[in-house]
């Protein structure tokens, strides 16, 4: 899982911005990837009903804040990628887009019932000030509902394709390191992602400190696999959600 390529850019940020094309290609084909077999489904289990004011973290090209629209959710997406955000924004003209980092969030204290960062926690570089910039904009008793890949998944690799491979972590599991930064290839199509693996107790210690308390929380191997499959016998997928105190 790891890759020490001394080329790829320094920070989350810009290797996604320099991929941003790529991912809009990759997000936008239906049915192509998890959110469109079974994830975004199972997200929207951890949603609160539709009150007040929502904010997605990280949102990309906007996909997360367009089905939060046509739930019912009065929503602004955020991104540090003009790019995904401008293709956000030509795809939802009356959606309400801004081009932010997530450790800096330009809203004023209090302004969100609801904050959600799908999938966007493990490509940000500083992630626990995020975490609490979250915290921050959200009213108390607010929900904020998370997805990450599952730090589990992101500490080894299977070393084969049979479905009763071996699952084994090289290092430790502990240590906060980049993977990605090579194309990855499905379906004639190519994006290359950029995160960092960190541990599970990592993101917990990140909410904790924001003051925010896990209420809920799944793990999810990947459902789009039939049974039997070596990934129905590993968790995929971590989903919370947290309340601000």
């Amino acid at each position: 899982m790891n890759d020490e390529s001394a080329d790829r850019p320094a920070l989350l940020s810009d290797a996604w911005e320099a991929n941003a094309e790529d991912w809009v290609a990759w997000a936008r084909k239906p049915g192509h990837d998890s959110y469109w077999q079974f994830h975004r489904d199972v997200f929207r289990r951890l949603l609160p009903e539709p009150e007040g004011r929502a904010l997605d973290v990280g949102c990309g090209e906007g996909r997360l804040p367009r089905d939060l629209k046509s739930w019912g959710y009065d929503v602004v997406g955020v991104d540090a990628s003009a790019t995904l955000i401008r293709y956000a924004r030509d795809a939802d003209p009356d959606g309400e887009y801004q081009v932010a980092d997530g450790a800096a969030l330009p809203f004023p204290d209090s302004s969100f019932n609801l904050v959600t960062a799908f999938m966007s926690l493990q490509d940000v570089d500083r992630y626990a000030i995020a975490v609490g910039e979250a915290a921050r904009v959200l009213r108390p008793g607010g929900s904020f509902c998370m997805a990450i890949t599952h730090p589990f998944q992101t500490a080894g690799e299977f070393n084969g394709r049979e479905p009763d491979a071996p699952f084994v972590i090289t290092g430790s599991y502990f240590e906060v390191r980049r993977f990605g930064g090579k194309p990855y290839v499905r379906d004639g199509m190519s994006m290359t992602f950029h995160s960092v693996h960190r541990s599970l107790q990592d993101y917990v210690a990140a909410l904790a400190e924001a003051g925010l308390a896990i209420d809920r929380l799944f793990e999810w191997p990947d459902l789009a696999d039939p049974p039997g499959h070596r990934w129905r016998r590993m968790p995929l997928f971590l989903d919370c959600r947290a309340k601000k105190l």
